[in-house]
């Protein structure tokens, strides 16, 4: 008798780090070195200080010349395509920590007589566990920790099981944050998990639709990228498995592009390079590194990762998914420490095989106009003939693994499921909800009066962070705004009255429609600082400035102002004033909100630090609170101020009692460069974090 697949809530514990609060300050940073002045006549921004070459926003790599003439036409055109020029609208997400406790998480799980997948809706949709029932093997590499990271574009993200990555090259910002689940009718009739939000780097919605027929042994995901605007949206995806590191892997190509940490575009040939090393066994790799597969025209899409058995997990799709890679952290000390950093210490390492919209991660695709791509893709165990698939002969190892795909799962079947899914699921409208996301996808579609089948955003999904902007919507004003303007003009005595900011500044939106509504809004101090950040956004440097700027004028609240102010100043090439307004803004707050002062005296302590200004950075820093100062971030700020003092021996000290600064960046070097300006000895391993070839 054949049961039948179930979809159910379900609940995991886990050791985790909380995720704490995000930071409060907008996310306002310019990344991949600077950005270029607006149509309207804004100057030309100095860049930035340098990213680190893996920062997921850093400029695109050069190609070797001898490779620009094999690259394909599209590649050409949308590598470097569209970058991001900030974080906005989202926050970073920085308020967590190292100290795991047993933590309860929701989950929903999928299961039919062979296979159970645990999903995580309220961490991205992130599939935590693929378990083969028959044999008891768990086919993804499964986190037993869960450890935020700062991975994602935006901060949070956590290693392990199959993420879904939308936006831009890097981690989604919605790695740890909740997606929209409930349940709808699958292809087949049987019972399908639809997860669903709006993304907000790219203003898209997006659809992952997760089904296990009866009888099946390999999850179906229908996958959905809608673009509702008038224009056309960069467009970008990578499903992200994680599987054991003591694999080959594999993917029917023989040639790869590889971009290691050297921050070089490269062709390379495959399963060996120059050196005649075998990169599809990632732990013959001493550093990190990107190859992503030059798989010819229609060949069909897959890759495999199996162990000396034969034994594994394939993922293979429609040809929409035109993409596939392989990311490996290698054997040197930076890679390793990673791998610790983000499980536990003497937990097996893992690698990824990933597949995507594009070629590379270096490129995004339009998105037209009311256009749409979607695609279906498949995960499941894949058992080979070991002495093919591990042979020396790359064809036939390839041909093997191909060859038993087929067998069990014909490239004919997933094209057939696609078709079903896109006619008679994809538009589905959900059941219950399983659990809630966001409210922001409700604001846009409220906004925009898009009609969005199967995947609803109802207004009762609007939250208290969209109320301020609910209201600029209804009535043209950010709450309060009118009555503040009033009081600003006169106080009731005939003396004009300041116009307060919030203490802690909400939510911001900065997509066109959102500031024009604030440009025609009544000129308060909040809605200027929201103005400025919108139109910072979008490149309006200058005009920003003056924003922020006339808020200053008439603000109860002035730091949110001088922050802003700061930031630009910082970016724009002006750190005496930058520091000067980093240490104004700090003592404006001080005695605040907590957090604020903790965000804000870290970034003024650093930046004061950047410009020389020593005893303002130990002023600062010696306010903040004991527990802050305790935190390993600020360790490491004092670290840097007695070094700054002539302390080196107490900076030293800093070392040797030990600090961890949760929310390092992947390939940091700060620490180590930090170390070698107190000592010539060597970087101690547990702050090596080096990802590049010395």
């Amino acid at each position: 008798m054949v049961d039948m697949t179930t979809v159910r809530r379900a609940v995991l514990t886990l050791p985790a780090a909380q995720l704490g609060p995000d930071n409060p300050l907008p996310a306002l940073r310019l990344l991949g070195g600077g950005a270029t002045g607006a149509a309207n006549g804004a100057p030309t921004v100095p860049a930035a200080p340098a990213l680190p070459p893996t920062h997921p926003t850093h400029p695109i790599p050069g190609v070797d010349g001898r490779d620009r003439d094999r690259i394909p036409r599209d590649m050409a055109r949308q590598l470097g395509r569209a970058p991001l020029r900030t974080l906005l609208p989202a926050r970073v997400r920085d308020g967590y920590g190292r100290e795991r406790v047993p933590t309860v998480l929701d989950t929903i799980e999928i299961e039919n007589e062979l296979l159970r997948v645990t999903v995580l809706p309220g961490l991205g949709g992130r599939v935590h566990s693929l378990l083969h029932k028959p044999t008891g093997r768990e086919l993804l590499y499964r986190n037993p920790v869960l450890q935020p990271a700062a991975f994602a574009l935006n901060g949070a993200w956590f290693s392990g099981g199959i993420e879904w990555n939308i936006g831009a090259r890097g981690h989604s910002t919605l790695s740890c944050a909740p997606l929209h689940a409930a349940v709808v009718p699958a292809p087949d009739g049987g019972r399908m998990l639809r997860l669903w939000e709006w993304e907000r780097l790219r203003d898209l919605p997006f659809q992952v639709d997760l089904w296990l027929p009866d009888g099946a042994e390999h999850l179906r995901v229908g996958i959905r990228i809608r673009n509702p605007h008038e224009r056309a949206v960069p467009c970008y995806w990578w499903s992200n498995t994680a599987v054991p590191e003591d694999r080959r892997v594999l993917a029917p190509a023989d040639e790869a592009w590889h971009f290691g940490y050297e921050h070089a575009l490269r062709r390379v040939p495959v399963p060996r390079t120059a050196d005649g090393t075998d990169r599809t066994y990632p732990l013959r790799s001493t550093h990190a590194a990107d190859y992503f597969y030059a798989l010819p025209d229609g060949q069909r899409r897959w890759i495999a990762a199996l162990d000396e058995r034969g034994d594994g997990l394939v993922q293979t799709s429609t040809d929409g998914l035109l993409g596939r890679k392989l990311f490996l952290w290698g054997t040197g000390r930076g890679g390793r420490r990673w791998q610790e950093w983000l499980t536990e210490p003497g937990t097996p390492g893992y690698a990824e095989i990933q597949g995507g919209l594009a070629r590379t991660q270096l490129e995004h695709p339009p998105l037209e106009a009311g256009e749409e791509v979607s695609w279906l893709e498949v995960y499941g165990p894949l058992t080979a003939d070991p002495a093919a698939a591990h042979g020396p002969d790359w064809a036939v190892a390839r041909a093997s693994v191909e060859d038993a795909l087929e067998a069990v799962l014909p490239r004919a079947e997933v094209d057939a499921a696609y078709e079903q899914w896109r006619a008679v699921a994809a538009d589905a409208e959900p059941g219950p909800s399983l659990a809630t996301g966001s409210g922001w996808g409700a604001l846009e579609v409220l906004r925009g009066g898009y009609e969005l089948p199967g995947t609803p955003f109802p207004e009762e999904l609007l939250g208290e962070e969209q109320r301020p902007w609910l209201a600029l919507l209804r009535t043209g004003a950010l709450p309060d705004a009118d009555a503040d303007a009033d009081a600003g003009a006169d106080g009731g005595d005939g003396v004009a009255a300041k116009v307060t900011a919030p203490a802690r500044p909400g939510a911001t939106l900065v997509s066109d429609a959102w500031r024009d509504m604030l440009e025609t809004a009544p000129a308060d101090a909040v809605t200027e600082y929201h103005l400025g950040i919108a139109q910072w956004a979008a490149g309006d440097l200058a005009q920003a400035v003056r924003s922020w700027e006339r808020g200053l004028k008439n603000a109860a609240a002035r730091w949110p102002l001088l922050y802003c102010l700061a930031v630009a100043d910082r970016e724009g090439g002006h750190p005496k004033r930058a520091a000067e307004r980093y240490a104004e803004a700090f003592e404006e707050q001080y005695g605040g909100d907590p957090v604020v002062t903790a965000a804000l005296g870290r970034e003024a302590v650093s930046v004061l630090l950047e410009t020389g200004c020593v005893a303002e950075a130990r002023g600062v820093l010696s306010r903040l609170p004991e527990d802050v100062r305790a935190r390993g971030a600020f360790r490491h700020l004092e670290a840097r101020l007695l070094l700054a003092e002539g302390r080196k021996g107490e900076a030293r000290a800093v070392f040797d009692a030990g600090f961890e600064v949760p929310d390092l960046r992947e390939g940091a070097e700060e620490l180590g460069n930090l170390w070698s300006r107190i000592t010539d000895e060597p970087l101690p391993a547990a702050y090596d974090f080096r990802m590049r070839p010395s």
